[in-house]
């Protein structure tokens, strides 16, 4: 008994079990809800359309698509366009091109950013004004297809996959948001980093990197993105198809420069005319399912990672 009231008393008083009392919402709350989410239901079936309709369109007959009667389902369902894409070399050969380009990029675009973020977040560092101004110009100006094109020749990167990775390497608008959130970390951190006896790159690959996965997913994601959506670098600065990437074969597909899957479906006994109606949604698709499977691993991130570079105090 003694025990039993030793150990009572180490607990401590018994808590307090209250009832609680729901709240009820107000009417003209729920009527709010009602309406925000009739909104909201709406603009998502509006985004959400077009790609269903192209979805639907990747799925029917050319017959079909010519006279406007796909919408939101299939109509004559066919898979001979998947067929014949997935026979075709060229486009799983610029899709490997595509992914290469997109990961080898990415990862180099996010290296400059941080790093060059980092450095101008740094309110002490000298020159730090004209550095920012420096990145903010180009922005806004820019040399020209002309002068790029005759820059990548003269450094003889033309015909090469380093034409398409390094010219967008570095997006101003991510420099400036990863910059703002770098600001807002607590200097504490490095002050005692520092006591500790780490180096600059102990502190940034230690403390820095670790505390700001919110908006290092953003940005691949942005890098990502665009790299994986970019042709008209490809365009300008390659002439081997060896090199082309997924995004560059879609638009000689939409701009009859390429007919290697047609070929391919007729030879298979497809029918061509039904493989030119509909290719270019067969495509589309297959470009976006990467894309589509990628987001939403990081679309907790996303929102986080731009709202904390935005706001300070």
């Amino acid at each position: 008994m003694v025990i039993e009231s030793m150990q009572a008393e180490a607990r401590g008083p018994e808590p307090v079990v209250r009832r609680s009392t729901a709240i009820k919402d107000s009417r003209s709350y729920r009527v709010f809800t009602v309406l925000n989410m009739t909104a909201l239901l709406i603009m998502c079936a509006i985004m959400l359309y077009p790609f269903v309709m192209l979805l639907a369109q990747s799925f029917s007959s050319a017959g079909a698509i010519n006279a406007g009667k796909v919408s939101l389902f299939p109509v004559d369902f066919n898979i001979d366009t998947y067929r014949a894409v997935a026979r075709n070399e060229d486009f799983w050969r610029s899709y490997g091109n595509t992914v290469l380009y997109t990961v080898l990029g990415t990862t180099i675009a996010m290296v400059l950013t941080t790093t060059y973020a980092w450095v101008l977040s740094k309110k002490h560092l000298r020159g730090r004004g004209l550095l920012i101004g420096i990145a903010v110009f180009t922005m806004f100006f820019n040399g020209g297809i002309v002068p790029n094109y005759v820059l990548i020749s003269s450094l003889g990167m033309k015909n090469t996959m380093w034409a398409v990775i390094l010219p967008p390497a570095l997006s101003v608008f991510n420099l400036l948001v990863m910059k703002a959130f770098f600001e807002n970390l607590p200097n504490d951190l490095e002050e005692a980093a520092q006591i500790d006896g780490l180096s600059w790159f102990g502190i940034f690959f230690r403390i820095v990197l670790p505390l700001s996965k919110a908006v290092i997913a953003t940005m691949v994601l942005f890098y990502s993105v665009q790299y994986w959506n970019d042709w008209f670098n490809a365009f300008l600065y390659l002439d081997k198809t060896d090199l082309f990437p997924v995004t560059l074969f879609l638009r000689n597909l939409i701009a009859g420069a390429s007919t290697a899957a047609s070929e391919g479906a007729a030879a298979s006994g497809g029918s061509v005319d039904a493989i030119n109606a509909n290719i270019q949604s067969v495509t589309m698709i297959l470009i976006l399912i990467p894309i589509l499977c990628v987001y939403p691993f990081v679309q907790r991130y996303f929102v986080t990672g731009v709202m904390l570079g935005s706001v300070k105090g």
